[in-house]
């Protein structure tokens, strides 16, 4: 499990699948105040006994200091969720469960490298060959998010060796997401997909676009070129400055 801080207030989540529990169980193992919703009985008792406080956040949503919201919740299309907008109207920031491990990495002792993968088809494929290639060379290698383990469910760093962290994102998790800073973001490919989920595929590809936004300052960016999108984003990330290398098929 990844040790998070304390925080002050108290932090609302909303919707209790894998990663909602495994915030839970974050939150509480941290000592923080954890208050949880989600329509599911058997979740919400999985995450009492976690240590949750159950209160409807739909009807009575309260002031909390934060929100963590599930990924499967929508953040702004077809319209935000009720949550949300209770939320938007107190100020209270929402994020999601890859934006707490964000605040995890920064505490650590020694910083890990953090590999973030996302892409429309090969996501999960492209991450576990990088996984497996990294501990082939003696890394100790943290496989999660999109895919396997609930990012918060992770191993922390390793003592004895250099620990990476590689990290399949959809997008509905970057819309969550503010300061992960990744030392590399790989974008396997764009073709059109959850588009009632961002407006369109500009908004897709602006949400795909933000985790390389968000690169360490030092960070590289790689991009399959395959696909007129993905090309399009190559060439505006170079010319912002960003490091980029173009992988593909057709060279």
């Amino acid at each position: 499990m990844i040790l998070l801080p304390k925080y002050h207030g108290e932090t609302a989540v909303f919707g209790l699948g894998r990663s909602g529990q495994s915030v839970v169980r974050a939150l509480v193992a941290a000592g923080n105040n954890v208050c949880a919703w989600d329509q599911n009985s058997a979740q919400r008792a999985a995450a009492e006994q976690a240590g949750a406080q159950i209160r409807d956040l739909e009807t009575e949503f309260g002031a909390p200091a934060r929100l963590v919201l599930s990924p499967g919740v929508p953040l702004t299309h077809p319209q935000p969720h009720a949550v949300v907008k209770a939320a938007q109207a107190a100020r209270v920031p929402v994020m999601g469960d890859v934006e707490l491990f964000a605040d995890a990495a920064r505490a650590m002792a020694e910083k890990p490298k953090i590999v973030a993968v996302t892409g429309t088809n090969g996501k999960s494929t492209t991450s576990a060959l990088i996984a497996h290639l990294l501990a082939s060379r003696g890394a100790a290698v943290r496989l999660g998010g999109n895919i396997g383990h609930a990012v918060l469910d992770l191993e922390g760093p390793a003592k004895d060796a250099a620990t990476v962290y590689v990290l399949e994102l959809s997008s509905y998790q970057i819309d969550l997401l503010e300061t992960l800073a990744p030392d590399v973001a790989v974008l396997t490919n764009l073709s059109p997909d959850h588009l009632e989920r961002h407006g369109g595929m500009a908004g897709y590809i602006a949400a795909k676009r933000r985790l390389f936004d968000m690169l360490a300052p030092d960070g590289k960016a790689i991009i399959g070129c395959d696909d007129d999108d993905s090309r399009a984003m190559a060439d505006a990330l170079r010319a912002s400055g960003t490091q980029v290398s173009r992988i593909g098929t057709s060279g």
